[in-house]
């Protein structure tokens, strides 16, 4: 049975978080004279002179009628590397407890753990980019306290078994996160659908990549309304600036929109995988559930440096553990997918 007091560390128990000016004051004035701001505007054409509201409660209120969630299940933050970043300081005791990693994965996760002094303890994804179930329950122990899953896996681009992450859930005393950043593109439904059913499940989302807003930098996470106050709690009083709120509020208005370029996109990586499989080098394109493809060639370095030459940049994936010879690659506009398919066919 999943208890949040057992892995909350006690000092975020304890944790008397900030109360800013707009935290005291919610409601209708004209007259601000309480947070210090420079009450004559901004030297640009829109005034940004106002702390921006530190909860995002018309943003979240948006995604809650997008995503069938309530707001007090939403957190926000500046990506979902914020998200990551929260969740380790708030559950894990730095020089004691320890993560579970599942590799090849996104990167950022170990990142975080190094720079809380948290272990990370690397389970290694099947030949097939799977689960290790069995060695996973190995290496949990007292001190776990999260396990990251990356579902479309970034860099492989499956989808994880969804059996298996609900046994981990069913099973595991700490936290779950699923990171779904290209959920949008994949044939699996949200594990947002669960999160009454699993207290110590964590979902992350993000804006960057289908809803194409990455330079705002908006991160979601859903979870129960009580891991929800804590991250609340320990993260920055206005994390989400004013800019960022008001773009993505217009841009959660445009769904037809987004849809069209996931569509789009989900044919042009059927197109390029036809495509690349024509040529020689590539010996092999790992099935994917997202915006980009993983493909095993005879000499990685090799291509992704004459690609460089060509004005093309591809990500070399070769010195990742289980994705030697690799390169993952973006699915692009279709002009941009039938340069790089005549630049491969140039390459010897």
């Amino acid at each position: 049975m999943f208890d949040i007091n057992k892995i909350l560390r006690n000092n975020i128990k304890n944790l008397v978080p900030y109360s800013s000016a707009r935290d005291e004051f919610k409601g209708e004035a004209s007259i601000f004279l309480d947070a210090n701001e420079n009450a004559f505007g901004s030297p640009l054409n829109t005034d940004y002179n106002r702390y921006p509201d530190p909860l995002q409660y018309k943003v979240k209120k948006r995604l809650s009628e997008i995503k069938g969630v309530p707001p007090r299940n939403i957190f926000l933050g500046n990506g979902s590397d914020e998200a990551i970043d929260v969740i380790f300081r708030a559950f894990c005791n730095p020089g004691v407890d320890n993560v579970i990693l599942v590799p090849p994965t996104y990167g950022m996760y170990e990142v975080s753990a190094n720079i809380n002094d948290i272990e990370t303890r690397k389970v290694l994804l099947t030949e097939d980019y799977q689960l290790n179930l069995e060695g996973i329950a190995e290496a949990i122990d007292e001190g776990t306290k999260l396990i990251f899953i990356c579902s479309p896996n970034n860099p492989t681009g499956n989808s994880i078994n969804r059996e298996d992450v609900e046994t981990l859930l069913a099973n595991f005393h700490g936290i779950v996160v699923v990171d779904e950043a290209y959920i949008n593109y994949s044939r699996q439904k949200s594990f947002i659908q669960e999160l009454t059913e699993y207290a110590n499940l964590v979902v992350l989302q993000t804006l960057s990549k289908a809803w194409g807003l990455a330079a705002l930098r908006v991160g979601m996470a859903f979870a129960s309304e009580e891991i929800i106050e804590v991250m609340n709690k320990v993260k920055p009083p206005y994390n989400i600036n004013e800019a960022s709120q008001q773009l993505a509020l217009e841009a959660l208005n445009n769904i037809d929109t987004v849809n069209g370029w996931i569509r789009e996109t989900l044919a042009q990586r059927d197109k390029l995988v036809l495509q690349l499989k024509n040529l020689e080098f590539v010996l092999d394109i790992y099935p994917s559930d997202a915006n980009f493809i993983l493909v095993k060639t005879t000499g990685a370095k090799d291509i992704y440096n004459f690609l460089v030459e060509q004005g093309i940049i591809v990500r070399d994936r070769s010195k990742v553990e289980l994705c030697e010879g690799c390169l993952r690659i973006t699915i692009g506009t279709p002009d941009e997918n039938d340069k790089l398919i005549d630049a491969l066919k140039n390459y010897k």
